[in-house]
């Protein structure tokens, strides 16, 4: 049975995240749909959290309950390599594509501790975008492209991914107005 077979019209989740002056920030809409119809509007997709005291923020497009296996295991990581978040997120890229239970995972993570901002997908991959945005999710190109759009301008790092999200939420629907925003100084 295909994944497809077994979550019949799940879809959800945009989280878009901006590096710029010296702050990053991850914004997440709060919707949540199964089929046509929306489930929750104002889920929280976008946590922080503080293994060993280093501030991480993260946000996650995808099932809920992976998602949250995959923050518990990163967490792992970071207690065992304070502060290296590039180690922890390669460190979970591998046992996630390795392990019988883990590849089974449908979720996606945008990561970043300040310094550092990370996509980390079910196939392996830790990516470091190349302009300073990322997008995830349904609606992560239609952010995704705003954002970029957005970048050039006089706009904050905040502004333009509250704008991206704004705009995605027009295009896509899944995805709704309802942001949770993070941030974190460089």
């Amino acid at each position: 049975m295909s994944k497809d077979e077994r979550f019949p019209g799940w879809h959800g989740t945009t989280i878009v995240a901006v590096r710029k002056g010296g702050k990053v920030v991850v914004a997440g809409d709060g919707q949540v749909s199964l089929g046509q119809t929306v489930i929750k509007g104002g889920a929280r997709k976008v946590r922080r959290i503080e293994p060993g005291g280093h501030p991480v923020v993260c946000g996650f497009a995808g099932s809920t309950a992976d998602a949250f296996t995959l923050l518990e295991r990163l967490e792992t990581k970071l207690e065992a390599a304070p502060g290296q978040l590039a180690r922890a997120a390669v460190d979970l890229a591998k046992d996630w594509r390795t392990d019988k239970y883990l590849r089974n995972l449908e979720a996606m993570l945008i990561v970043t501790d300040g310094r550092e901002l990370l996509v980390i997908t079910g196939a392996g991959d830790v990516l470091e975008p190349e302009h300073d945005v990322t997008a995830i999710g349904s609606g992560g190109n239609y952010a995704l492209a705003a954002a970029r759009a957005l970048y050039d301008s006089d706009l904050d790092a905040e502004a333009i991914a509250r704008r991206a999200m704004a705009i995605a939420a027009e295009i896509c629907v899944y995805t709704n107005g309802n942001v949770t925003v993070e941030s974190l100084d460089g």
